[in-house]
């Protein structure tokens, strides 16, 4: 059995920052755990936009709080995201993520599972979990 408190990730290398500032990406369970998929706890900080593209994995977000929109890219479809909100990137959607007046605090499930330390590249993406 794994059991995790919060007070476990913060400060540690399962607390991974966006290199511009971004987000927060608090890594609750990780490839190593041997689940099948990683879960992660999110912070997308107000007035922020980041181009999300995760073409190495699948991903399902669930809105706990805060306000804000997803953009698909090209289509320009826009979604309001807000607690309670569910999305699934199901076809490894490039999209844009943005929080409004508030931070948008995100539960994610990622397949395959991450192994930690991800940051997103020049084209959104996490790079392969092999």
């Amino acid at each position: 059995m794994i059991v995790r408190k919060m007070d476990d990730i913060i400060g540690t290398n399962h607390e991974v920052h966006a290199p511009n500032g971004n987000w927060v990406s608090r890594r609750i369970l990780l490839k190593e755990d041997n689940m099948g998929f990683s879960f992660h706890e999110t912070m997308i900080y107000k007035g922020t936009e980041t181009r999300i593209w995760y073409k190495n994995h699948l991903e399902a977000v669930f809105c706990v709080e805060g306000e804000g929109e997803l953009e698909t890219i090209p289509e320009g479809k826009v979604y309001s995201i807000k607690p309670g909100t569910l999305y699934a990137l199901d076809k490894h959607d490039q999209h844009y993520l943005r929080a409004h007046e508030s931070d948008l605090r995100l539960l994610c499930v990622f397949n395959p599972p991450l192994v930690g330390d991800e940051v997103h590249d020049s084209d959104g993406s996490y790079p392969p979990s092999d």
